[in-house]
């Protein structure tokens, strides 16, 4: 196997947003979406569907996660076999409850990453330095993008359906070219600004493969290249949304190393990055009437210093 390029020479002559929208930016490129975006994004809405895009936590077929990961897991406290005991706990006029709680990596669902939660060279985005993440993140955590919400117009790229598969196999490629045919095929057209959207449906795989899945995990995705970058830079794109576990080609090709855009895009240009979409029901509905263009909304969890938070982002239509 080639030895992987190091990020800090392949990224050398990357842009960057930083110093963009001042030294104390924690959003990045969400602030492209000001109120005339949100109410662009307004404008798309003809009949009123609405499409949640979270994957179940807790689904009894299992959750895709991250290799490393453990799926959530949902433990009930108190029900009714509560008040079997003499010693439950009594409330005036008779009341039972049922409580129950969650144990979960942040990032092990439908998810926003924190614009920090990636880094190279010690510097993580807007040139924080790597070392306020110890504990926590002090700079650049999910906590700003949560407090400020994600609204505009999203556009729905349907990469399985372009390429007349229906779930994307692992290490399939693709980059923004791929994409301004998809968007042509669609008789869409990708604007400044716009929320790219991008289905594969891939983790199909993962319910039907169980644990194969994981061998030799490469998620297929986007693939690093300077002019991918640039135009993502050019376009002003806020947020990229996709239905994999990590929104881009687990490892590069080229270039060997992992999650590059991760940091191209995430960490240079401040991207959000949204994971583990479920893309389905959207999917369906534009591909019946061909309007691949919706009003896009979503406030990941309020969790302070967090790198990561779960979200159920919506789509109207």
């Amino acid at each position: 196997m080639t030895e992987a390029l190091d990020l800090t020479a392949l990224l050398a002559d990357a842009p960057k947003n930083w110093g963009k929208w001042g030294p104390d930016d924690e959003v990045g490129a969400l602030n492209y979406l000001s109120a005339e975006e949100v109410l662009r994004g307004a404008a798309h809405i003809k009949t009123g569907e609405v499409h949640t895009l979270q994957r179940l936590i807790g689904d009894p077929q299992g959750d895709p996660v991250w290799p490393g990961r453990s799926p959530a897991e949902r433990e009930m406290v108190m029900d009714e076999a509560t008040w079997d005991s003499d010693d439950a706990p009594q409330f005036p006029g008779g009341l039972h409850y049922a409580d129950d709680k969650i144990e979960a990596f942040l990032q092990g669902s439908t998810q926003y990453d924190a614009l920090g939660h990636v880094w190279y060279d010690g510097k993580l985005w807007n040139g924080y330095d790597a070392r306020t993440t110890i504990g926590g993140m002090d700079k650049a955590s999910v906590e700003p993008i949560a407090q400020r919400g994600v609204v505009g117009t999203g556009v729905l790229l349907d990469m399985a359906r372009h390429f007349g598969v229906e779930a994307m196999e692992a290490n399939h490629t693709f980059d923004h070219t791929d994409l301004l045919s998809c968007a042509e095929r669609q008789g869409v057209t990708i604007s400044k600004r716009d929320i790219l959207v991008i289905r594969t449906n891939h983790l199909q795989l993962f319910f039907e493969q169980g644990d194969d899945f994981y061998t030799d995990f490469c998620e297929p995705g986007l693939t690093y290249s300077p002019e991918l970058v640039q135009w993502f830079a050019d376009m002003e794109i806020p947020n990229l949304v996709t239905d994999t576990i990590a929104n881009e080609v687990t490892t590069d090709p080229d270039s060997g190393a992992a999650l590059v855009l991760h940091n191209a895009l995430m960490r240079n240009l401040g991207v959000a990055f949204t994971e583990i979409c479920d893309l389905e029901s959207l999917a369906e509905a534009c591909a019946q009437d061909r309007r691949y263009t919706f009003f896009y909304v979503a406030a990941p969890l309020k969790i302070h210093r967090a790198t990561g938070s779960p979200v159920n982002p919506v789509a109207l239509r």
